[in-house]
């Protein structure tokens, strides 16, 4: 090799450079769960689903009433955590406890930079 004194620092220059912005962030970047404002539990008893899957899987569920309403026609949703029935609906439904949606929605897409399409059809409550 007769350039090997040119390709090793470059190797080393470039996985430097590479792997800087791991290094460099090592234990700063930490996700903090912002503080919500949750519905009175005397009010409401209970969510459609559970703290969990709701976390993780509203924006799927509310895209799925949003098709099996819009597109199919049906306005009930059964829970699985609760067996019950649900009118598929943000406003009407999910909205009816968590009314105060720059306090419980914006908290946690701004959290997270999150910019849902939900308010492009729906009007705040």
């Amino acid at each position: 090799m007769y350039d090997a004194k040119k390709i090793i620092p470059g190797l080393i220059i470039f996985a430097l450079f590479f792997t800087f912005p791991f290094w460099f962030n090592l234990g700063t970047a930490a996700y903090t769960t912002p503080e919500l404002e949750l519905p009175d539990p005397e009010e409401h008893e209970h969510c459609i689903e559970s703290t969990e899957y709701m976390r993780a899987e509203h924006m799927a569920m509310l895209d799925e009433w949003r098709d099996i309403y819009v597109r199919d026609g049906y306005q009930e949703y059964w829970s699985e955590l609760n067996q019950e029935y649900f009118l598929t609906s943000l406003t009407k439904t999910c909205m009816d406890c968590h009314s105060d949606k720059e306090k419980f929605c914006d908290r946690c897409h701004e959290a997270t930079a999150v910019d849902p399409y939900c308010w492009d059809c729906h009007i705040e409550p």
